[in-house]
């Protein structure tokens, strides 16, 4: 009911918007349809948001700083410290939850971590944007973190394994969280970080994976500006200037061009068809509106060697159809070129936000993913 409401406002805006607009509503019309559609498909008695009463789990709901957290425990008793891992799930920073109807793919993926891997999980529900605006999300996430680290013998966590992980714009604050941990000598030093295709930067939307798949859902190449408007609480302007990439001034493209390139995109990535950009002119009024996106928060891609080497061990799970791939793609090669452990796993047929059908495993192994690894040392 709510998704059509919604679609009957857009209908009514729709006639009073100018050209890009009415395309952007399209958009976004498209995006809402297609969900439907895969929900509906979906949306069974085995698909239910799982009791919070599991056989195999403690699962405790608490508040830190106002940051809800739902922690996930193994009843069975332990044979020594488990492993912590911290979930920040995905949702473009505006929507998602740990505990609502939208969280059911969250919870059983938190579940099948902390039983299959004999850990303590906490979810964060760190509060959305536009109501709490950015950057409080990382703040919430950081405050998480630090909540859990300063307590570990509580949860019999060893502090020598604790994990920090997430999905699309969750696997952004899990990169940003880490970067600042770098250099919290106070602190346990992170094991690893778990990055299921994230979402680390705002300099370049010109790149092989938007280009490719601008127009295949989930994720719409421009989806993705409205949801940056939405995250900043901005009203989305400048749409195409922004996919030109025109709000990035020339000396920052020169800076970062050695890091966020075609360039260092394999080319096996883009023989679906891949044109390079044409140079474009900086306009200082497009860049003013999203100036935030060029922030180390908002684009971790950008954090300098000093900071990308300390970083832990690293697993990354880049989807083909995806306008997010070469995000991690290039992460990936940043962590390797400094002399960081990176796991790597690419789903030749996977899409954004794959790992909302996880209440599909094991009866599809598509929907897994091989880690190669077990993280316990």
């Amino acid at each position: 009911f709510k998704v059509k409401t919604l679609c009957c406002s857009l209908n009514i805006v729709f006639f009073f918007s100018t050209k890009p607009q009415k395309l952007l509503f399209w958009v976004i019309k498209l995006s809402l349809y297609f969900s439907c559609k895969i929900y509906s498909m979906f949306n069974t008695e085995d698909n239910k948001i799982p009791s919070k009463i599991d056989s195999k789990l403690l699962i405790k709901d608490l508040k830190v700083d106002g940051v809800p957290l739902r922690i996930y425990q193994p009843k069975w008793p332990p044979t020594g410290k488990r492993r912590g891992i911290l979930y920040f799930h995905g949702g473009a920073g505006t929507f998602g939850s740990i505990s609502k109807k939208s969280a059911r793919a969250f919870e059983r993926i938190c579940r099948y971590i902390a039983k299959k891997c004999n850990s303590v999980v906490v979810s964060v529900g760190y509060r959305l944007a536009p109501e709490h605006p950015y950057p409080g999300q990382y703040f919430d996430c950081l405050n998480a973190t630090l909540y859990f680290m300063r307590n570990l013998e509580e949860y019999h966590v060893d502090p020598a394994l604790i994990i920090i992980s997430g999905d699309s714009c969750g696997a952004n604050f899990a990169t940003v969280i880490c970067q600042i941990l770098v250099n919290k000598r106070d602190l346990p030093k992170i094991r690893a970080q778990v990055l299921f295709y994230p979402g680390l930067q705002g300099l370049d939307f010109h790149l092989p994976s938007y280009q490719q798949n601008a127009r295949i859902p989930m994720l719409y190449r421009k989806l993705v500006i409205y949801f940056c408007f939405r995250y900043l609480n901005r009203k989305p302007s400048f749409l195409e200037d922004i996919l030109q990439n025109c709000h990035v001034p020339e000396i920052m493209k020169l800076k970062y061009k050695k890091w966020i390139s075609a360039d260092n995109i394999p080319d096996e990535f883009k023989i679906r068809g891949y044109i390079p950009q044409k140079s474009t002119s900086y306009k200082h009024e497009v860049h003013e509106a999203v100036k935030e996106l060029l922030a180390i928060t908002f684009s971790p891609l950008l954090a300098e060697d000093s900071i990308i080497c300390q970083l832990p061990e690293s697993y990354i799970v880049t989807c083909e159809f995806d306008v997010l791939r070469d995000d991690g793609l290039l992460y990936k090669k940043r962590l390797e070129d400094n002399g960081i452990q990176v796991t790597w796993y690419h789903s030749e047929s996977g899409f954004h936000g794959i790992l909302a059908f996880f209440v599909l495993v094991p009866l599809h192994s598509w929907y897994t993913f091989k880690a190669n690894k077990n993280i316990s040392s």
